[in-house]
């Protein structure tokens, strides 16, 4: 693999806590691949044999229903680290939305140098806290919000996460992006009819929030009142 310290997501990813000599040999040990939009990297149930960390492009996390129905529980975005380290099987799919490149590690390599090396054992735990404080988020979001407050958040959640591209944090939030989302997937992460997604998207629009030049383009027109949408709950 490529000199890691020049990864565009070096700063980022959960490998940046390493030292020089700890990054070069865990990039001996992995692989860069390119990902077409709509190959799925893991299969829900199946045994969990690589890790990756996402250099660049949109992901999608799924689960089956009973009644053999997706259900997407989470977007995967460029820095993220997806797999599922010290685990057997993979609890969940993991789809490309866009093309993308992932950096791909053996998952037991992965486990035996994470065991070696604290500080990354340290950072897969704060990644572990941080997803737990997502899914808390997410179930006031799902809970208490109405679905114009649902959008608005997505929305913003969209803007500042396509928005971190490069080694750097602080990018800021992007106010025209294109989402990596149809109505109908948008409708399955927020709980909502794929209907009311769209009335909601009209509602913002006719109310010069945002501007939608097609159906996958947004532009934030008045991104102050997109937040206090979306804190109204």
């Amino acid at each position: 693999m490529e000199d890691c310290s020049q990864c565009i997501v070096r700063n980022r990813a959960i490998c940046a806590g390493l030292e020089t000599a700890e990054l070069e040999l865990l990039g001996r040990l992995g692989r860069k691949q390119k990902v077409s939009k709509g190959q799925t990297i893991f299969w829900e149930g199946d045994d969990a044999v690589v890790v990756a960390n996402v250099i660049e492009g949109v992901l999608k996390v799924s689960m089956s229903m009973s009644n053999g129905r997706e259900q997407i529980v989470g977007i995967v975005f460029s820095s993220d680290f997806i797999g599922r380290p010290f685990g057997q099987q993979s609890p969940y799919s993991v789809t490309a939305l866009t093309d993308a490149e992932l950096c791909i590690f053996s998952r037991s390599t992965f486990d035996s140098f994470a065991r070696q090396h604290p500080e990354l054992e340290h950072k897969l735990l704060r990644r572990t806290l941080n997803e737990l404080d997502r899914a808390h988020a997410w179930m006031l979001l799902l809970g208490k919000k109405t679905a114009t407050e649902r959008i608005a958040t997505l929305l913003l959640e969209m803007s500042v996460r396509l928005g971190e591209t490069g080694c750097k944090v602080d990018k800021g939030a992007l106010d025209a992006f294109e989402l990596p989302l149809d109505r109908r997937q948008i409708g399955d992460v927020l709980g909502l009819t794929i209907e009311t997604v769209s009335r909601q998207f009209s509602r913002l629009k006719a109310d010069g929030v945002i501007h939608l030049p097609d159906r996958r383009t947004v532009s934030i027109r008045d991104r102050a009142r997109l937040q206090d949408i979306s804190d109204a709950a």
